[in-house]
């Protein structure tokens, strides 16, 4: 399958005229849509900081279907999706050997097969929503993981400071960025660096425009390419773009970070 179309790259989907023009062509998305709009505003009320705002957001999610609270409509697109991160990883530097950083881990969709390709005791995965983790446990237990011993943390920020210095081969985030402000990315790279490994490697997907940057309801953030790589370089880390990622069907792109060295 062909990357995104560019003429989906330069829409704003923010705007009124593109709001309007969706509706017309998709009325059965109109009630939802206000549904979601309504919680947004509620949410918002109750969640001041970002984090806050979106763990709420991962609670209702959940509480309706884990699946779908990570983003997939079904079951089978929940397999196709974690098979689609861990073939890529396997296919792009990553052994059982390696020692992995999983930033929302959700509820293990690609995770499992992670743990279950690792050495015992090599993957940490962590998550802001508690209520997505539980979800995890039990992934776990469907697939009889528990012998690789796998770590599954919650956490407030991207500081990574209970974490130790240079200890993770590969650091990984699948649709995390693409649900972040820019100030929330930052602190990530900020410190990211300080838990690679050397010779390690930070993979991000994140939801590309060529157009104006903006968001839907806080939820969906849209940035330009160059925005993500400058904001690495600020700390010291090189970016490379991911074609072939591209080629996958996938909606959301993706940068590789390594030391500026590397």
């Amino acid at each position: 399958m062909a990357g995104q179309p560019r003429k989906k790259l330069n829409v704003n989907r923010a705007s009124v005229v593109h709001r309007a023009r969706y509706a017309a062509r998709h009325p059965e998305r109109v009630v939802p849509y206000l549904r979601r709009t309504a919680r947004d505003l509620w949410l918002r009320a109750r969640h001041r900081d970002h984090v806050g705002y979106y763990r709420a957001v991962m609670a209702s999610d959940a509480a309706r279907d884990p699946a779908a609270a990570v983003g997939s409509r079904s079951h089978q697109r929940w397999l196709a999706l974690g098979l689609m991160q861990f073939d890529y990883l396997r296919e792009h530097g990553l052994t059982p050997a390696h020692r992995m950083l999983d930033i929302g881990c959700g509820n293990l969709r690609a995770g499992w097969r992670f743990i279950d390709y690792l050495e015992p005791g090599h993957y940490y995965g962590i998550d802001i929503s508690p209520d997505i983790l539980v979800s995890a446990k039990k992934t776990l237990v469907t697939y009889e993981l528990q012998a690789k011993l796998p770590y599954l943390t919650i956490s407030g920020d991207l500081t990574l400071d209970f974490l130790p210095d240079g200890h993770f081969d590969v650091v990984h985030a699948h649709s995390v960025f693409s649900h972040s402000p820019i100030e929330v990315i930052d602190e990530c790279l900020a410190h990211v660096g300080r838990v690679l490994a050397p010779g390690g490697f930070f993979d991000f997907t994140f939801d590309r425009t060529e157009g104006r940057e903006h968001h839907v309801l806080r939820e969906d953030f849209y940035y330009r390419t160059e925005t993500l790589v400058g904001l690495a370089e600020r700390h010291g880390l090189k970016a490379r773009f991911m074609d072939d990622w591209e080629r996958l069907p996938h909606g959301q792109s993706k940068l590789r970070i390594t030391a500026g060295g590397a």
